[in-house]
């Protein structure tokens, strides 16, 4: 062969070794190899000797394709996927590409054909692979292993020797059941099948509990078909890595949300007592048992914590039991006596405040504790003196108890106890503080309960005595109005709404809510329904108002903190939506502190949708609260409320907003009614939550009441101003009106011409009162001062608030507006 004919033999040869193993085939024009590299020894196994001079379709599985070989092809295009034979019997998947060799003459001399093993790869990215921290595994579609990696290897105990060629329920059958079945989901074996059988991949968390461990594992898992040249699915990857301690994490987040909806629904001292032992169980723990004393379940003051000492006996009523066993279940009735015992440790818990868990053994060695391994296996994370091996809780059939006091706001109101008896897993520092969190909720609402019946009346009369008594007369909306206080067996909450004439013929439309109930809520809501129409006096935009809402909480919060044995009474919580509708534009602007989004129903019955999102609550504070402004047909419904009159135990948020939206009937005549029939179909008998509702049916304001004039800065500008109110108040009729108004528009435009800047507007309203309006561009504001008796100026305003009913200031974006307004006979 000639010299051209090696060296470009060399340069695959040595190209290949880039990426070995790949195989380097001379061919020559009759088809017999002529040349063979050790790139196919060591993918092939077979050597120079056994190859040169034979045909190269000896080296095929299956017969020759059509011109084999003169099929290579001309170019180092690969011809495709071909099986060839290993020297070993067994089959290579691999992709041959031909390389045409010349000799001087342009006569083809041969071929060069490289062989790739399929999914060539450079051997250091088989090293990555194979040494990746994630489990990686490839198995043919009938689920047999075809390669892991070592730590795939680790996880399921068996090396890759072992398992190659095996089916993956053979090896492993504890992957074909669930661990929790009740969650309906498909066993894993039978997703990797599904993958293989549907080609579309998979993601996944799949819990397990391994044969010969004694907690539960959480994988996660993506799984993926391998596809040929041809599109063809011959085998399913995976990848996976534990994520135990994040899964189990999750869970005591999921299991403490849990806790925050089921517990303290009612304010009930055994009910909420119950609560708290069904929510755990069967998930957290096997057994809770709630002992009170029994001057908590009369509504009276427990005895001080300091009153006893961990020698002597305390006597408790057992409130609440719950069992993953129901023979053992207490569904009800009168509270049974118990006693502890001096020196036990639920007598110890109640005296020294602090909780204690009990083990019947050692936990298993590798921090290999259930319900979530990490930092809960840790011991250096336990409280000093925990967890306690004893031996005695054994002989009650019972692998493990939490003991937690249950205290509210410095009370010590009983204790609870967590205790496992039907799983072989150990407590962990995660599970007290898990427990500890649920006793904390229970806590705060048995405490509620407990003080219910002697705040109810006070919060109720004071409630009612800071809601508005009447509605004030305006045009803009008609209103109606309804709110409810919690059932019997709820407390009196904060929600709270108010309407609210502003200038320019505009109305302010309000709904909040202090999150909580008794008679802090009440006495919260008062203050924040003060501040609220405090600082809409001053006019401010919804979002300006409730940035300086957010801060008078925080201020209130940081004033009223706990002092000795009072409660802390900040507005913590609380949440309010302020909306803002001109009947002259008809624009409605609103904002949100973490409120419900009103409803808007068109007149013609659709609905308007309300492009905004609530911001935070108030007293979060340094987050920003966003406007959103929509323009309204005449007579759109409005409606405002409060998370009473969409939630209940029945449904949720989403389904209370959904019901509301059906239940509103938009060509209704009287709101009243239509508020009567909301609340019926809204509110359930045994409600647990205030509510309170606000219709609102918008008008808009006659086109020819309302007139406007640009001004120019020059004082000559005033004659004409006056000239132009005048004859406007005259054409409306209200010529008895013209010598007020002829002389506080006088006052007002000079005032803007020499202290304001351009652009200057003049504009008369004509609503329930005659509105003179002067804008200009500064932010200078007016104010009243007492004029000296030579002094030639400083009288206008004071003219202007002796003349007329009412007058201010509202800043806008641009400027500000001075206003003024005469009461009509």
């Amino acid at each position: 062969m000639g010299r051209a004919v090696r060296t470009e033999a060399w340069r695959v040869e040595m190209a290949g070794k880039q990426d070995a193993p790949t195989a380097v085939v001379v061919v020559d024009p009759d088809g017999m190899v002529s040349g063979w590299s050790e790139g196919g020894r060591l993918l092939l196994g077979w050597t120079a000797e056994d190859t040169v001079g034979r045909p190269v379709t000896d080296l095929l599985v299956d017969p020759p394709p059509p011109g084999f070989p003169e099929g290579y092809g001309t170019g180092p295009d690969p011809m495709g996927f071909i099986p060839l034979r290993h020297r070993d019997g067994s089959t290579v998947d691999a992709v041959v590409t031909a390389h045409p060799l010349f000799g001087p003459d342009a006569r083809v001399l041969g071929h060069a054909v490289t062989v790739q093993r399929w999914g060539r790869r450079p051997v250091i990215a088989d090293r990555a692979f194979e040494q990746s921290p994630f489990a990686l595994g490839v198995y043919d579609p009938e689920l047999r292993f075809l390669w892991i990696n070592a730590s795939s290897g680790r996880v399921i105990a068996h090396s890759e020797e072992q398992v190659l060629g095996k089916k993956y329920r053979e090896v492993l059958p504890e992957y074909d059941r669930e661990l929790f079945p009740e969650r309906d989901d498909k066993p894993y074996t039978d997703k990797v099948a599904e993958v293989a059988r549907t080609g579309e991949p998979a993601r996944l968390i799949t819990v397990f509990r391994p044969l010969g461990s004694n907690y539960a594992n959480a994988w996660a898992t993506s799984i993926w078909p391998v596809r040929d040249a041809e599109g063809r699915v011959r085998a399913v990857a995976n990848w996976g890595f534990d994520m135990s301690a994040e899964y189990w994490a999750r869970q005591r987040l999921l299991l403490l949300n849990e806790a925050t909806r089921g517990i303290g629904r009612t304010l009930d001292v055994i009910g909420t007592a119950q609560e708290l032992a069904r929510t755990p169980v069967p998930g957290f723990v096997d057994l809770v048992t709630v002992d009170l004393f029994d001057e908590v379940l009369h509504g009276e003051e427990p005895p001080s914590a300091s009153a006893f000492t961990p020698g002597e006996t305390i006597a408790l009523s057992r409130a609440a039991q719950h069992s993953a066993r129901e023979d053992s279940d207490r569904a009800g009735g009168p509270a049974i006596p118990v006693s502890h015992a001096p020196g036990s440790v639920a007598v110890r818990c109640m005296a020294t405040g602090r909780s204690t868990v009990e083990l019947a053994a050692e936990p298993g060695q590798g921090g290999e504790w259930a319900f979530g391994p990490g930092l809960a296996a840790d011991p250096a994370h336990w409280p000093p003196g925990n967890p306690l091996i004893d031996g005695t809780i054994a002989a009650e059939g019972l692998t493990g108890r939490i003991t937690v006091p249950l205290r509210a706001r410095g009370t010590l109101l009983g204790v609870v106890a967590f205790s496992r008896r039907d799983r072989p897993e150990a407590f962990t520092a995660d599970d007290l503080i898990l427990a500890e969190e649920l006793t904390a909720k229970a806590a705060v609402a048995i405490d509620n309960a407990r003080r219910y019946s002697r705040e109810r009346t006070t919060a109720l009369t004071l409630q009612r005595s800071l809601l508005p008594q009447g509605m004030p007369k305006q045009e803009a909306v008609d209103v109606a109005s309804r709110y409810l206080p919690g059932g019997t067996g709820a407390e009196v909450g904060g929600d709270w709404f108010d309407v609210i004439p502003l200038s320019g013929a505009r109305v302010a439309l309000v709904v909040g809510d202090i999150v909580g109930h008794g008679l802090h809520a009440s006495a919260g809501m008062g203050r924040l329904r003060t501040a609220v129409r405090t600082l809409a006096d001053v006019d401010l935009p919804p979002d300006e108002l409730l940035t300086h809402l957010d801060d008078l909480v925080l201020h209130l919060a940081s004033d009223l903190q706990s002092a000795g044995h009072f409660q802390p009474t900040g507005e913590s919580g609380a949440t309010c939506l302020y909306t803002v509708y001109d009947p002259v534009s008809r624009r409605f602007t609103l904002a949100s502190a973490g409120h419900p989004l009103p409803l808007i129903i068109s007149p013609d019955g659709t609905r308007t949708p309300v492009p905004a999102q609530p911001g935070p609550p108030l007293g979060i504070g340094g987050l920003p609260f966003e406007a959103t402004e929509l323009e309204l047909p005449e007579g759109s419904l409005l409606a405002l409320y409060t998370d009473g009159v969409v939630q209940s135990r029945e449904r949720d948020v989403d389904e209370g907003i959904a019901e509301l939206r059906r239940v509103l009937n938009h060509s209704a005549t009287s709101l009243e009614a239509l508020c009567d029939t909301v609340m019926d179909a809204m509110l359930p008998e045994r409600r647990t939550d205030d509510a309170a509702l606000l219709l609102a049916r918008t008008h808009a304001l006659d086109p020819h009441h309302v007139a406007d004039w640009d001004v120019e800065p020059d004082p000559a500008q005033v004659p004409r101003a006056r000239k132009f109110a005048v004859d406007q108040v005259d054409a409306w009729g209200l010529a008895e009106a013209s010598f007020v108004t002829e002389l506080v528009v006088s006052e007002l435009v000079t005032n803007a011409i020499r202290y304001g800047e351009p652009p200057i507007r003049l504009r008369l309203i004509r609503d329930t009162s005659l509105i003179c309006e002067v804008s200009d561009a500064s932010n200078t504001a007016p104010h009243l001062r007492r004029a000296r008796a030579f002094d030639e100026g400083g009288r206008g305003l004071l003219l202007v608030a002796q003349l007329t009913q009412g007058w201010g200031t509202r800043h806008t974006t641009n400027g500000k507006t001075i206003w003024c307004a005469q009461t009509l006979s």
